[in-house]
């Protein structure tokens, strides 16, 4: 619980959630959430967010007006509807710089707006599911929406592990096991995403200079044959 803490604080709100690959959404048992929660909310309390310059401070602004006020609405449709918790975070201050506060919301539904879009700031909206609805959950999470970016599971069941890695199979072109759904560097670990998160053309492997050359192949006969006829076609 405590490597999957770190990993929602890390994922959401590093960069001020402005990352293509940020967790956007997350689902917990409702028997590990309590905990979860408690240690997720403890470090939002914790961090600091001010100048980049000053490297103890974990966030700083977003990067303009416009996200700026586009994330307040998101924020303010939130504390007003009954089906949204606001744990953490939830409000916007831009008298000096555009800054955010890193959001943890707990939602009700499932299909509720920001479990379904990407919306580049530091807001996480978790769905608690029961613990025994593991599987009927994998298919939530593939069908829930229509980006494939990266995504990750953390789990110490190898074959739940592997369950997941069969049901998510299309629902993240980066996947992560027991780590943050970011970070990936190029050169290093490919990087790419389907559905409408792109074609899954891996960036940093042969992959992705695939997708931009026609190939060609070639042949080259250094002794052409002379006659039209194979040798089967002889006299018995």
């Amino acid at each position: 619980m405590d490597a999957l803490a770190v990993a929602m604080v890390r994922g959401a709100y590093e960069y001020q959630g402005q990352k293509c690959s940020a967790a956007s959404r997350a689902y917990i048992p409702d028997s590990l959430w309590p905990a979860v929660r408690d240690r997720v909310v403890g470090m939002i309390e914790d961090i600091r967010m001010g100048d980049v310059a000053d490297f103890r401070n974990f966030m700083g602004a977003v990067i303009d007006r416009r996200a700026f006020t586009r994330l307040k609405q998101h924020l303010d449709a939130a504390k007003t509807d009954p089906g949204v918790k606001v744990l953490a975070g939830g409000s916007a201050d831009d008298s000096v710089g555009f800054f955010v506060q890193p959001t943890l919301l707990q939602v009700e539904d499932p299909a509720y707006r920001l479990m379904c879009e990407e919306i580049f700031g530091p807001v996480l909206a978790v769905h608690v599911y029961p613990a025994a609805k593991w599987r009927e959950t994998l298919t939530l999470v593939d069908r829930t929406s229509p980006y494939a970016l990266t995504g990750a599971v953390f789990a110490r069941d190898r074959r739940a592990i592997a369950e997941a890695d069969r049901a998510l199979r299309y629902s993240a072109g980066n996947y992560y096991v027991n780590d943050k759904p970011t970070g990936a560097v190029v050169g290093q670990q490919p990087f790419g995403g389907s559905r409408a998160s792109g074609t899954n053309d891996k960036a940093g492997s042969i992959l992705n200079l695939e997708r931009w050359v026609s190939p060609r192949s070639i042949k080259e006969t250094l002794n052409p044959p002379k006659n039209y006829r194979y040798p089967y076609m002889g006299a018995e």
